[in-house]
């Protein structure tokens, strides 16, 4: 039982593991806490057998909407005011997702996006680094049309051969340092396209992504969400802001 009242922030992850418990680290550092009671109240739902984002988009699997809901759920059930999703394709989702539990959702796409755009003045083309079900979801380009934002991605051949095979990799538990060189090989490739900065867009990324960071202002899309979840909820007083809810 919580016994903290406060309204909580609901994580829904386990998409993948390492890359949830790499968001609850993030969000712990960048909240301006002077103490263990000031931070904000988290309940976290990290279920790793949700059907895979991507291969569903594809029409090549499940859907991973019902597992997605039930822990939406629960995540309401044990008091979240607010979700973080630490896992850009499941923003694919993310309305449905509100719409069958009531609460809002945090938007880690705009939020990614808008954090490329405080942190690279004058910024007109960003590139992304994602899975191929964010790719196909169009989710960055929809939102950075809205933004005033070029959206770019990396090539099909750059795609497959470097960023799906890094993912896999980090995903898989390798060692970085192969992946790592990978997802700079594709920020060298969105820089001759003309990027100014890149979106690691993929919550693996982000783990693998500091030889990226030299070759391009590197956007980390975890850190983004992180920052719009202490924005959302947290105040300097120690307390926490109650978020409305959408039913």
């Amino acid at each position: 039982m919580r016994h903290d009242t406060r309204p909580a922030l609901g994580i829904l992850g386990g998409m993948g593991p390492l890359a949830t418990a790499d968001f609850y680290r993030r969000l712990i550092e960048c909240t301006p806490a002077g103490s263990d009671q000031a931070h904000l109240p988290v309940v976290m739902w990290a279920d790793p057998a949700v059907p895979d984002r991507t291969t569903a988009l594809l029409g090549e699997g499940p859907s991973p909407v019902p597992a997605l809901v039930e822990g939406a759920r629960w995540l309401r059930r044990a008091g979240a005011g607010c979700i973080a999703i630490p896992c850009n394709t499941a923003h694919a989702y993310a309305e449905q997702l509100s719409r069958a539990t009531g609460v809002e959702v945090l938007d880690m796409i705009r939020a990614a996006l808008e954090a490329a755009a405080r942190r690279t003045p004058g910024l007109e083309r960003v590139g992304v680094l994602a899975t191929r079900g964010t790719r196909l979801t169009g989710l960055y380009e929809c939102a950075g049309a809205r933004l005033g934002l070029d959206v770019m991605q990396v090539s099909d051949a750059v795609q497959e051969e470097y960023v799906d095979a890094a993912i896999r990799k980090v995903k898989g538990g390798a060692h970085r340092a192969e992946p790592e060189r990978w997802i700079a090989t594709a920020t060298e490739s969105l820089r001759e396209r003309g990027a100014q900065a890149a979106i690691a867009a993929c919550t693996e990324i982000p783990l693998i992504s500091a030889a990226a960071a030299r070759v391009l202002p590197l956007i980390d899309s975890t850190d983004a969400l992180a920052e719009a979840a202490v924005a959302r909820l947290w105040h300097p007083t120690g307390g926490v802001r109650t978020p409305v809810r959408t039913d």
